[in-house]
């Protein structure tokens, strides 16, 4: 029998898992996140059971049968927004956000949406992709340090105000960008992102207090989007080709159109998930073509060979450079996590049976740790995504199934852009050498600790 496979026990009885005390498993999974999973799955195999403080059982699932089985042969057979997972999102996304929704409205929302993030329409934000990349490295100066993850999210902020709104300069984009780093900043701290776990905490004692100044920053990007909303509403002659404009215009199969509240709940999640995800990813990446010389002269190498000012969408598809964003992905998957999935009928899982109401927790990072798939996992190694073609069961860093990121193609693209500009013009190297540990910002990424603290020491 296949040791990764689990007998068939009694119902009720769920696969073994840590026995420390519930709320010192929350703050293994809050804090120290990788390595308490790495630790569970030594200990208990591919599959065990975290009972975290204020939160119902949670089944790890880290292997990709169990992946494949959940995101393929069960992907119809399970809820998302199963209580825990709503009361942690949805002071964030409200209750129209695609992430939160099920069944037939889930598969109407991303018919609805899929249009704007893919094909031609991302081919256009391409080319301006790349003026903000200059714009933002055109002042650095040659022998001063800089934290490449701060630069990395002044470049994504810049790219979400041009392809979710259409701004470019201007005070609206200066406004938008001011409030949604506060709010983000804010969310991303230790302290005040637990109050979205411990929801007694989750109490307004005024703008002071950390969940009233939350509430009140919230606010603030809801009144912006609402006059943001109804300007074009209004004057038609403002809609673009940006995100918001086709969200306006779309409409559903039965002619109606979004909701202002639906629209606003879908941005709020947009703003969230393209910003940080991207910018933490794009931080990794650099520290790993300065730890490894071998993969960047091979990177310029190929960057190198499309010649002077080359075409945005022809960078894109260079297959080292492709390996280089992937490799990155696989080590510190922005989402370590797959959201949590509430069984709603019995199944089978990895030769194990569960009964319905039993919530299941994908691993990614766990996946993407899989020796058989990835052998030395922790050594970045790109050339790994040109010998073998993974299954979308086994490289999983945007989730999978029906709720595969729509936004994939957009990140990619920008991860590879930003790369290319950058390593193709500037030398830069590690500003210390401090060792650099992936900390847990709230649910959405695994950041560097010290965000890369890079120096530029000249140009090419």
């Amino acid at each position: 029998m296949n040791t990764i496979l689990q007998p068939f026990i009694s119902k009720n009885k769920l696969p073994n898992g840590p026995e420390e005390p519930e709320l010192f498993q929350l703050m293994n999974l809050l804090v120290r996140p990788l390595e308490y999973v790495e630790e569970c799955v030594n200990r208990y195999g591919y599959m065990f059971t975290i009972r975290p403080f204020g939160f119902s059982p949670l089944v790890f699932i880290g292997h990709s049968q169990g992946i494949k089985e959940i995101f393929s042969t069960h992907a119809k057979s399970f809820d998302i927004g199963d209580t825990d997972t709503k009361a942690i999102l949805h002071p964030l996304c409200g209750d129209h956000a695609i992430i939160l929704l099920n069944g037939s409205e889930h598969k109407r929302e991303r018919k609805l949406l899929m249009p704007a993030f893919h094909g031609d329409r991302v081919k256009l934000y391409a080319e301006k992709i790349c003026e903000i990349i200059d714009s933002v490295t055109s002042n650095w100066e040659i022998n001063k340090p800089f934290i490449a993850r701060s630069v990395m999210e002044e470049i994504t902020l810049k790219t979400l105000m041009h392809t979710v709104f259409g701004f470019s300069k201007g005070g609206k984009s200066k406004q938008f960008m001011s409030v949604i780093t506060d709010w983000i900043d804010f969310i991303n701290a230790p302290v005040q992102s637990s109050l979205l776990y411990v929801r007694f905490l989750q109490v307004d004692l005024g703008a002071w207090s950390p969940w009233g100044h939350f509430i009140k920053t919230k606010q603030t990007i809801d009144k912006l989007l609402q006059a943001e909303l109804e300007d074009r509403r209004t004057n038609r002659e403002k809609l673009g080709d940006d995100i918001f404009s086709l969200m306006l215009e779309a409409t559903y199969e039965d002619g109606q159109t979004m909701s202002d509240e639906h629209v606003k709940h879908e941005l709020v999640t947009l703003l969230y998930a393209g910003y940080e995800t991207t910018a933490t990813a794009l931080a990794w990446a650099f520290y790993w073509l300065e730890q490894s010389p071998r993969v960047k002269r091979k990177l310029l190498q190929e960057i190198d060979s499309l010649g002077k000012n080359p075409d945005p969408i022809e960078i894109s598809k260079l297959p080292y450079l492709t390996a280089v964003c992937e490799e990155t992905l696989r080590l510190y998957p922005t989402l370590p996590f797959a959201f949590a999935r509430t069984a709603k009928q019995d199944m089978e899982i990895m030769g194990r049976f569960f009964e319905a109401g039993t919530t299941f927790y994908p691993s990614i990072y766990s996946v993407h740790q899989q020796e058989d798939l990835y052998p030395n996992p922790k050594r970045f190694r790109p050339e790994r995504f040109l010998e073998r073609q993974y299954t979308p069961y086994e490289f999983i860093p945007f989730g999978g199934g029906p709720r595969f990121c729509l936004g994939y193609a957009l990140a990619m693209l920008e991860m590879k852009l930003v790369i290319a500009s950058i390593v193709s013009k500037y030398n830069l190297e590690l500003a210390d050498n401090q060792p650099i540990k992936p900390v847990l910002h709230f649910i959405s990424s695994i950041a560097p600790s010290n965000g890369v603290p890079l120096v530029m020491t000249g140009f090419r």
